[in-house]
């Protein structure tokens, strides 16, 4: 640990122990146990730097160097909810959360079917403890890296979700992580929990979102475990402010016969990291992982995944595209792992990217570790701009030239795009990314213009 991050860790700490004194007679209990191993972890790792290789290509020294106090109470729900409420999807259940807290005015679960459970972590560990506790934990560890340390150290709230076996969930459960911090930098840590019962089928809209544009930071674990032949559609998608930073860990068991599918578009935060890590863990699984970054002006996006397949007869596919625009920053690193016994897998990864501009940058490193021989895997990745000819063709047709790259643009993210389960999450964000493309041209031609 740099020995010039000794005073942000001595800060955490601090803010640990005052932390504990808060919770009394929760000093003994058992998930406090596991609190205190993740600040121990915390103090002896220190933050990830530059010289570690899984971060040589994203410096943090923006968050490292920021005292970011924990939250511990919801902002104002009357400033925010006309905020929410846009964002809130049709037909879905709602749980809400903002700084990190749960919002049950914003919040809707009536009529959740018997045998899927749908609450707040708080809530959860008071009315089912000998469930909950095992599952913290299991799936991440509290020592992976710092920032998982930090969320563990700190950890009291989140999503909690259980589907029994068996269950077919018809509507989509939609969990939004609102933040707004008019205060001073705030460190928003929610942990979420999802089982799923053997053979159950669901679908989840995870969603981080910035109301204000104050600096803060969202740092979220999200552990999945599913049995035998159960089956998730996963959205994530990311739209913190653009003065924020966000840094997530999710993770990933899959039993025999399992369908995961996960599809993930960032396009917030100054610095965003997001971290996917998936375990094949017995015969016959299927994983496909999809992902998006859209960076504008001087963002870093980040996207790290791994698919371990530890057993033989799965398969997996992974897509990811990236658009950079302005001075922008992507990092995509993919890496397939297959373990000696795990004959017959089936695995390819892909990663395409898009630079709309001479200044921005992509590092992207795909990875293959094969120990087995019998095996089919390809991985590749590409890096180009905008076809002219295409630009061209559209602008004999009448289009303008803005409005020419815009169409080819969202042609190329429209891949992913389209590979959202939920039609709402699709709808809602075509205009965004729209605006985001218009946006991000007035912003380089002002700058352009300026110097």
């Amino acid at each position: 640990m740099p020995s010039e991050q000794q005073p942000m860790i001595t800060w955490y700490e601090e803010q640990f122990g005052a932390f504990e004194k808060s919770l009394n007679g929760g000093r003994t209990s058992e998930i406090h146990a596991l609190r205190r191993k993740g600040i121990a972890a915390f103090a002896a790792l220190g933050f990830p730097t530059p010289r570690q290789e899984e971060w040589r290509f994203t410096n943090i020294a923006p968050i490292t160097k920021t005292a970011f106090q924990p939250s511990r109470q919801s902002a104002d729900l009357s400033i925010v909810e006309d905020r929410i409420r846009p964002l809130l999807l049709a037909g879905a259940w709602h749980l809400v959360f903002v700084n990190g807290q749960f919002a049950p005015s914003v919040s809707h679960l009536a009529g959740l079917p018997a045998g899927v459970m749908v609450s707040a972590l708080s809530e959860a560990l008071q009315k089912h403890p000998n469930e909950i506790l095992p599952a913290l934990g299991a799936v991440v560890r509290s020592d992976e890296n710092a920032f998982t340390a930090l969320n563990t150290a700190f950890l009291q709230e989140g999503a909690f979700i259980a589907v029994r076996d068996g269950m077919d969930v018809e509507r989509p459960i939609q969990v939004l992580f609102a933040a707004h911090s008019p205060g001073g930098p705030t460190l928003i840590q929610p942990r979420n929990i999802v089982i799923g019962g053997a053979r159950s089928r669901f679908t989840i809209v995870e969603q981080y979102v910035g109301v204000s544009e104050h600096p803060y930071l969202t740092n979220a674990v999200t552990e999945i475990s599913l049995g035998a032949r159960a089956v998730l559609e996963h959205d994530r998608v990311q739209e913190e402010s653009l003065e924020a930073y966000h840094v997530d860990s999710l993770q990933v068991h899959l039993r025999r016969d399992c369908r995961y599918t996960s599809t993930a578009v960032s396009l917030g935060g100054a610095i965003a990291r997001s971290t996917i890590g998936t375990v094949l863990d017995d015969e016959g699984i299927e994983c496909t992982l999809n992902g998006l970054l859209l960076a504008t002006g001087t963002q870093l996006l980040d996207s790290h995944t791994a698919i371990d397949h530890a057993r033989p007869n799965c398969a997996s596919h992974e897509l990811y595209k990236s658009i950079l625009d302005g001075q922008s920053h992507g990092v995509f690193n993919g890496k397939i792992f297959v373990r000696k016994d795990a004959q017959k897998t089936d695995a390819k990864q892909t990663n395409k990217t898009l630079l709309l501009s001479d200044d921005a940058v992509i590092d992207t490193k795909p990875q293959l570790e094969i120990f087995a021989d019998d095996v089919k895997c390809t991985h590749g990745a590409t890096v180009g701009q905008l076809d002219d000819e295409q630009i061209f063709y559209l602008r004999s047709r009448g289009i303008a030239e803005a409005d020419a790259r815009d169409i080819l643009t969202y042609a190329f993210a429209s891949d992913v795009i389209g590979r959202i389960a939920v039609e709402g999450v699709r709808t809602r964000l075509e205009p965004v990314i729209h605006a985001r493309l218009s946006r991000a041209r007035t912003t380089e031609h002002a700058r352009v213009h300026q110097s």
